[in-house]
This record gives structure tokens, sequence and C-alpha cells, in this order.
């Protein structure tokens, strides 16, 4: 009898981390970059590739960082809440276009709307990398010093918006 109690009590222990796993929301990935400085960069912007863009020309702002691709199904989903808060100009809004051809990219926005106050080119991806971007989209709040203090993994719902991020931005607006 006690030779089946070793294994039984295992079995229990493994079936609770599954179920604890399989109650967690995948959305809700802590990220380490939260509360730290946004990592620095500089790329060329879509529209005026001659152009470019750092984190640092918003310094003493607060403004959203959303990444995006015009290959991405998810992003379709998020865009038009994107261009209905960019129409409201309650927080300026930078666009990441993430590892994707520059004329798919201003075909998408022409067809879908531009929210954005600025995109950038990612062409290769490390800036994705250097955020911990996971999949697009993704969405950060960045506050007036250049510090990340919310990450949206995944496409931006209404509930998102009213609910986090433009309180955040107001109390970072403060």
């Amino acid at each position: 009898m006690n030779r089946f109690l070793l294994p039984l009590g295992i079995f229990i222990v493994l079936v609770a981390f599954l179920a604890i796993g399989l109650n967690l929301n995948p959305r809700e990935v802590p990220s380490p970059l939260i509360g730290k400085p946004a990592p620095a960069f500089a790329l060329p912007q879509l529209h005026k590739p001659e152009a470019s863009f750092a984190p640092k020309d918003l310094q003493g702002k607060v403004w959203l960082l959303n990444v995006w691709a015009s290959w991405c199904v998810s992003c379709r989903q998020e865009h038009p809440l994107l261009v209905d808060l960019a129409k409201k100009g309650t927080v300026p809004i930078v666009g990441l276009n993430y590892k994707d051809p520059r004329d798919d990219a201003l075909r998408w926005l022409q067809r879908y709307g531009d929210p954005y106050m600025l995109s950038i080119a990612d062409v290769e991806g490390r800036v994705g990398i250097d955020y911990g971007v996971y999949g697009v989209p993704e969405t950060y709040v960045i506050d007036k010093a250049g510090v990340i203090r919310y990450k949206q993994i995944g496409p931006v719902t209404q509930d998102v918006i009213e609910g986090k991020i433009l309180p955040l931005v107001a109390e970072l607006s403060k």
C-alpha cells in the first residue's frame, strides 16, 4: 500500500500544477521591462525613410508604442480601436512596423487608416527583440521619463483601453 502513495502524491501535485497553469491568462505574461527604461533605438520612419525616430524624441510626453504588421491578422482586429483613440488625441501613438516590407505596410495603413503620429520600420525585428515582443500586436505605455509602465500582449480591446491604458495615461500625464 505504501508503495502506491508516492506515485499518487506526485500525480496529485502534477494535476494541481496543470490546473493552475490552465487557469492563467497567456496575455498577462509579466514583462521584465515594466518599470525600466524603454530600450533605446533609432529607426527610419515608414513614411519618410530619410528621417528617423528614437524614443528620446518623445521625452517629457506619455505615449504608446504599438507593434504591428500588415501580415498580422490580430492587428486588423485592434486597428479600428487605435484609429478611434488617435482621433480623440488623448495620447500620441507611435507604430513599430515589425518585419514587414515597407510597401506592404504603407498599403495597409492606406487601406485601414493611419492612427499613428508616425510609424517606424523594424524590418529585421531587432528592436522587437529588445522590447521582448512575443508576437504582434503588442502595445506599450511609456511615461515622460521614457520608462515602460504597461505592456499589452495581443490586440487591445475597448475594455483594455478604457480600463487600463487611458487611466494609466491620465495618471502619468499629471
